[in-house]
């Protein structure tokens, strides 16, 4: 829970009603600066679920009203509430608290019954202590249910929206409502990530729906956002509609003001009367006004009872993401950290890791680098809860590489073990470099976490290559012991490509411990695969190279100025732009362009977020990996060369080891590393051999095509779902 939202709960008894709702208000618009990019829509939330067949007779969308009674004074509003329902055409839920500050007759019951609304049960006292420990819930539980059972109820919501899915089967209920696709605003912010039902099962195989509120909850919207209009509630309903969702909203009772004259910490009633009307006029015939238990009874039915199950449990129904590798009932409602000594959202391959755990359903905490003093220290992006270590990463002399590291460490994991004493993680994901970060999770194993340790690089190697140490180096010999202890630490390993595994097993991994999740691009971010450039090109239009990525020695742009500077005379329209992260190996490259005369022709542009490089990908004419040859650029294999290919568009790599692994002679362009003669060449020949060019692109990209996100990230899934008991 943000400790700010339970500091608010814990202080609620003793603050003024008035200081209570400044405090929210004012929190509140923190969170919506830092998170509009998630909310109110997520867009990957919107994907429909795998076998998803539509809603009930050709229905476009479900409109689900629910409404919880928190006080005496929302009760008494409770029948002209139902009435406003009514009027609108509209049934809804509502949900009682059992040990609240009213009683709930059996008469208020049976009216609202009769008149064909339903009852839920709301949590047990709503004092946000439901789920303090698991043998407190297990006793509640069974208050709860002798509610449920005298109530006649199939529903639950628990206070303040904090839950725990997999402790709710100790509920006699059909169906749960106390999750959310995306709400910030909540103490227990993480989201389900999905606008459609789903299935949470038991290992016994029984189970329940879970049903997400979908549109932002009236306390949210109009009392701590303040906002006047139900502009953003038809925005988001819009979204919904044209994605086939379930639109489900909670509005309470106790903040309508029904007399015209809202007091304090309530909003007309008007407001939610114009929001069903609209609904009403604006998608008529369109929506299946259903009750939350008819929803959860035809989804139980249709969508589980009826559909074939996973070897994982789940049913054919479940929510996915946009490649139908969503909500997983294994991963469901666990909690996973991610260490990783680097920038968020810019590493692409962590945040890959960590937006595929948070759609899976688990809450994701992720502990990097800040980028900048304007850089929030935390925030929610993407349903990823994002902790910023106040270090900026500075490439220098390997003992300032050394002292960042230490003192990364030492931050994390002070961080990591206080809140794994407050609750366990299931999973710890540590990414190198430096491997020791893994020993950021002892207190998080000691406490039943599984520890997966993610070498994206070899790091005796990469100290090879940059400071052109050998291998009876003692630094060497020191990075070869610490990766050892490391990967013995971790309960999992996993690495990017075939090389690199091949070196982790060599130097004392056990194969079965080591796995290859490749470094694919992002799907929603570089799309489906594009088309070649086509067979033929106009000779006056420019010509643009393109390099993107980390700007040190060893990746070789010396090499390509070199090359550029060859070819200037024969290709009076060749350009060349450089984006990446400034560093002191930039200046000496911008020298060297100024040194050879080439400012106008080529250009350093600085970083750019993954989404612009992919869009600039898709405007370059050639993509060049210019690495020279260094023993750990030997057995590297380049996320760059997926990533032109996944954009239609040429690339000209290495010949190395790493690459040679996947691509044959006519499936890339190679080059000699190192050698600005022969890349000079090979760019001339793509530039002057536009049609056969074109044939080595679908060549490369069927090999693409067989390690496609989609994929590796199926396989990533499987192997953290067999990792974690």
């Amino acid at each position: 829970m943000d400790p700010l939202i339970r500091s608010y709960y814990l202080l609620k008894p003793m603050l003024p009603r008035a200081a209570r709702a400044s405090l929210r208000r004012w929190h509140a618009s923190r969170i919506r600066q830092r998170c509009g990019d998630t909310w109110p829509i997520q867009v990957t939330a919107g994907a429909k679920p795998e076998g998803w067949r539509g809603w009930p007779d050709g229905h476009r969308f479900a409109f689900v009203l629910t409404h919880d009674v928190e006080n005496r004074v929302g009760y008494s509003r409770v029948r002209h509430l139902a009435e406003v329902d009514q009027a609108g055409g509209f049934r809804s839920s509502f949900n009682f608290i059992p040990r609240g500050d009213y009683v709930v007759d059996a008469e208020l019951r049976g009216w609202l019954a009769r008149a064909g609304f339903e009852v839920g049960v709301h949590d047990l006292h709503h004092d946000g202590k439901l789920f303090t420990s698991r043998e407190t819930f297990r006793e509640k539980a069974r208050d709860i249910n002798q509610h449920l059972k005298e109530w006649g109820a199939v529903g639950f919501r628990s206070g303040f929206m904090i839950h725990r899915l997999d402790w709710l089967h100790d509920l006699d209920v059909l169906y749960d409502a106390s999750t959310f696709d995306t709400d910030p605003f909540e103490p227990q912010p993480d989201g389900v990530g999905t606008i459609f039902p789903f299935w949470v099962q038991h290992p016994s195989g029984r189970g329940y729906v879970e049903l997400p509120y979908t549109l932002a909850q009236d306390s949210t919207l109009f009392l701590f956002l303040g906002e006047r209009s139900t502009e953003l509630w038809k925005r988001k309903l819009d979204w919904i509609v044209e994605r086939g969702g379930m639109a489900l909203v909670n509005v309470h009772p106790d903040y309508v003001a029904f007399d015209g004259r809202p007091m304090s910490g309530e909003f007309p009633v008007e407001l939610y009367r114009e929001f069903l009307d609209y609904v009403r006029t604006r998608y008529q015939g369109q929506y299946w006004a259903a009750l939350p238990s008819e929803v959860a009874g035809w989804y139980k039915r249709e969508c589980v009872e009826r559909g074939t199950v996973a070897t994982n449990g789940q049913p054919t129904c479940r929510p996915s993401s946009i490649n139908s590798a969503g909500v997983d009932g294994r991963l469901h409602g666990k909690r996973a950290a991610v260490v990783v000594f680097s920038y968020f959202p810019s590493d692409p391959r962590p945040r890959r890791e960590a937006l595929s755990l948070a759609k899976a359903g688990m809450t994701v905490d992720y502990f990097c680098l800040r980028d900048g003093p304007s850089v929030p220290t935390r925030e929610t992006r993407d349903g990823i809860n994002v902790f910023r270590m106040p270090i900026t990463r500075q490439r220098s002399k390997w003992s300032r590489y050394v002292t960042q590291y230490l003192g990364f460490l030492v931050m994390v994991g002070a961080m990591l073990s206080w809140r794994s004493l407050r609750r366990r993680y299931d999973l710890v994901h540590v990414h190198n470099m430096p491997d020791f970060l893994t020993f950021t999770a002892v207190i998080a194993k000691l406490r039943g976490a599984r520890v997966v340790l993610d070498l994206h690089d070899p790091m005796p190697e990469v100290f090879q290559s940059i400071f052109r140490g050998g291998e009876r180096h003692p630094a060497v010999r020191l990075l070869k012991l610490q990766e050892r202890l490391s990967i013995a630490f971790a309960d999992l390993a996993i690495t990017p490509n075939i090389a690199f595994k091949e070196r982790f097993v060599s130097r004392g991994c056990p194969p079965e411990k080591m796995n290859i999740v490749m470094n694919s691009p992002q799907e929603d971010v570089f799309g489906a695969l594009a088309d070649p450039p086509p067979p033929t090109r106009d000779p006056n239009a420019p010509f643009r190279l393109m390099y993107h990525g980390s700007l040190v020695d060893r990746h070789g742009l010396d090499t390509a100025v070199e090359a550029v500077a060859v070819l200037r005379e024969r290709m009076p329209n060749l350009f060349f732009n450089i984006y990446g992260y400034p560093t002191p190996y930039v200046d000496e490259i911008m020298a060297m362009v100024k040194a050879r005369q080439l400012e106008a022709v080529v250009r350093y542009h600085g970083p750019r977020s993954l989404d612009e490089i992919a869009r600039l990908i898709g405007e370059a004419d050639l993509g060049i990996v210019p690495n020279r040859r260094t023993v750990f650029t030997e057995i590297n294999m380049p996320t760059r060369v997926f990533e032109f290919l996944a954009k239609g568009r040429p690339v000209i790599a290495p010949n190395t080891r790493g690459i040679r692994d996947y691509f044959k002679e006519d499936e890339m362009i190679f080059f000699e590393p190192s050698s600005a003669e022969d890349l000079a060449r090979q760019i001339l020949w793509v530039y002057e051999h536009p049609d056969a060019t074109r044939q080595i692109v679908l060549r490369g990209q069927r090999i693409y095509a067989q390690h496609r996100w989609k994929d590796e990230e199926r396989f990533f899934r499987k192997i953290i779902r067999e990792l974690l008991p």
